[in-house]
C-alpha cells in the first residue's frame, strides 16, 4: 500500500531512511542534536520524533483536547441569544426563513413550527461583551479566555451521520478519525503512552450512543486508532497482567511472540504485523505508565475544587476533563471526550439544566488549569455537538416545557488556547437564530484550522487507499485565518 504525503515508515531501516531522503552525515549529527532518541537503539526510527520533526510549516498548537458533547446542546440556551423568539412565542416560523429545510422524521408530520424562546436568561460577560446563557456561569467566567463560533454549519440532519462526519470527515464509516490522522501525521511526543486516547462519559438527559468506529483508524495503520479508557479499576481493559504472571515473564512472552510475528513479517511483508508488534510493546511500556498517569492522588485540594468533587469519581465528566489534562501534560498529542446526553427533544428546561451543570464547572476548569500550567498556549480546547437545535418547538409546547428537534444549518462552538485568538465571537445567525449571515464555518473549515494550528496543509496530509489520495477534509475546507493568532 501506498503511502503519500507524511509517510510513516512502520517497515522502513535506517538505510531506506538515509537513501530516500539523501541525508548525509552532517544532517543525521544535525537531526540527533535537534530530536534526541530520533533513532532507536534497534535500528529503527522513532515515528513519532520523526513526524513531529516535520509539520509543514510551524504549529502554534502541540495537542489537543477535544470535549464533545454528543447529541447536539441547544445553542439557543447556551451562545446564541435571540430575544425575539421570546417575543414571537408560538407565532409560526415564516416560510421565508426557514426555505424549504429537510426536516427529520420527527416533526416533518408537524402541521405547524411555533417558535420557541428560551426559558433561560442571558447576560454579557467580558471584554468581549458576549453573551452567555446562566446555565453556564463557569464559561461565563472564563470568556475572554476563549472563542465562540456560532456559525457552525453541517450537512448531516441526524446523530449517526453527523457525529461521524465531524469525527472523520465523512458521513460513512471506515474512514480515519481526526485523532488517528494526527497520530499518522505528527506522531507521539511520549512513547509509553499512546498518541490518540478517548474518554466517555454520560450525563443524565436523553442519551445517543458512541462507537467505536469514532475513533478508529480506519484505513491508516491499526497503531493510530484511539486507545479507550474506562471507568474500572483498569483503565485500559486487558493492560495488566494475569494474576501469578510476574513482569520478567511477560517480558520473555513478548519477545518470543516479536520474534515469531518477525519471521511472519519477512515471509509476508505485511506492515500491520509490524504494527502488532509494536503495539504488544505500546501496551507492555503502558502498564507502568497508565496507573501514574491516571492517580490523582497527589493533585492538591485546590485542584479538586476546581474541577469541583464529580472529579474524584472516575468515569465521570469532571474526572475526565482532570485526565486529560493529565494525560496532555504526559505527552499524549489528541485526547478526545464524549459526554452523552444532550439529545432534548422534550422537556429541554428541565434535562438541559442538569446537562449543563455535569459540564459546565469542569470545562472552565480545564482551560484554567491549563492557562496555570503555562499549557493553554499549546493545547487546543474544543467544546461542541455534532449540530445545533431548531427554533421552533418539537410536539407540545409550553413555556417551561419544550423540545428542539435537530438543526444543520446553523450552531455554536467554542474553543480556547492553541493559536486561537480568545475573548472573541466569531460569526452571526439571523434574527431567528436559523440561517447563518455572517462568516459561515462548514465542519470541513472547522477541520482544516485545526490541522493547520498543529502545523499540518490540510490539503498534503494524505494516504492512498484503494487507489485514491484520501485526506481528512476530502476534497473541502478552507483554513479560519480570522480565528487565528
Amino acid at each position: 500500500m501506498e503511502k503519500e504525503t507524511l509517510e510513516h515508515g512502520l517497515n522502513q531501516n535506517r538505510r531506506k531512511f538515509l537513501s530516500k531522503l539523501s541525508l548525509g552525515l552532517g544532517s543525521v549529527a544535525l537531526g540527533s542534536l535537534l530530536i534526541p532518541d530520533f533513532f532507536r537503539g534497534n535500528g529503527g526510527i522513532d515515528e513519532g520524533a520523526l513526524m513531529a520533526a516535520v509539520p509543514h510549516f510551524a504549529p502554534k498548537a502541540k495537542r489537543v483536547i477535544y470535549l464533545f458533547q454528543n447529541g447536539a446542546p441547544s445553542q439557543l440556551e447556551s451562545f446564541d441569544y435571540k430575544p425575539l423568539l421570546s417575543q414571537y412565542m408560538g407565532q409560526e416560523l415564516p416560510a421565508s426563513i426557514r426555505m424549504g429545510q429537510r426536516l427529520t422524521g420527527m416533526t416533518s408530520g408537524q402541521d405547524s413550527f411555533p417558535l420557541v424562546g428560551s426559558y433561560y436568561r442571558f447576560d454579557q460577560y467580558g471584554q468581549s461583551r458576549a453573551w452567555i446563557s446562566e446555565l453556564f456561569p463557569h464559561t461565563a467566567k472564563i470568556v475572554d479566555d476563549i472563542c465562540i463560533v456560532k456559525s457552525m454549519q453541517t450537512e448531516a440532519i441526524n446523530h449517526d451521520p453527523a457525529l461521524t462526519f465531524f469525527q472523520t470527515g465523512a458521513q460513512v464509516g471506515n474512514r480515519p478519525s481526526m485523532g488517528a490522522w494526527l497520530s499518522y501525521g505528527l506522531g507521539s511526543e511520549n512513547s509509553n503512552l499512546p498518541a490518540f486516547c478517548v474518554l466517555l462519559s454520560r450525563g443524565k438527559g436523553n442519551g445517543q450512543g458512541v462507537y467505536s468506529k469514532l475513533w478508529t483508524n480506519g484505513f491508516l495503520d491499526s497503531v493510530h486508532q484511539g486507545v479507550q479508557f474506562s471507568a474500572s479499576e483498569d483503565p485500559v481493559l486487558y493492560l495488566s497482567d494475569p494474576k501469578g504472571m510476574r513482569r520478567e515473564d511477560r517480558r520473555k512472552m513478548l519477545d518470543q511472540i516479536a520474534a515469531l510475528n518477525e519471521m511472519s513479517y519477512r515471509q509476508f511483508g505485511d506492515p500491520e504485523i509490524q504494527a502488532k508488534i509494536q503495539q504488544y510493546e505500546m501496551a507492555y511500556r503502558m502498564q507502568t505508565a497508565v496507573p501514574e498517569v491516571t492517580d490523582i492522588s497527589k493533585e492538591p485540594d485546590s485542584i479538586i475544587k476546581l474541577y469541583g468533587p464529580d472529579c474524584l469519581v472516575p468515569g465521570t465528566y469532571a474526572a475526565n476533563c482532570l485526565l486529560a489534562r493529565k494525560l496532555s501534560e504526559n505527552g499524549v498529542r489528541f485526547v478526545q471526550l464524549y459526554h452523552q446526553g444532550w439529545d432534548q427533544h422534550g422537556n429541554l428546561p428541565n434535562e438541559m439544566a442538569g446537562q449543563a451543570k455535569d459540564v459546565d464547572q469542569a470545562s472552565a476548569a480545564l482551560i484554567t488549569d491549563l492557562k496555570q500550567r503555562g499549557m493553554l498556549d499549546e493545547t487546543l480546547v474544543i467544546w461542541g455537538g455534532e449540530f445545533g437545535r431548531t427554533n421552533y418547538c418539537q410536539g407540545k409546547m409550553s413555556v417551561d416545557n419544550y423540545g428542539r428537534d435537530h438543526h444543520p444549518r446553523a450552531f455554536s462552538i467554542w474553543m480556547a488556547g492553541g493559536g486561537v485568538k480568545s475573548g472573541m465571537v466569531y460569526g452571526e445567525t439571523d434574527e431567528f437564530g436559523y440561517n447563518v449571515t455572517d462568516n459561515p464555518v462548514h465542519v470541513h473549515d472547522f477541520q482544516a484550522t485545526m490541522l493547520h494550528l498543529l502545523g499540518i496543509d490540510h490539503e498534503k496530509m494524505t494516504f492512498r487507499h484503494l487507489g485514491r489520495r484520501y485526506r481528512l477534509t476530502d476534497v473541502h475546507g478552507k483554513v479560519v485565518k480570522d480565528l487565528l493568532v
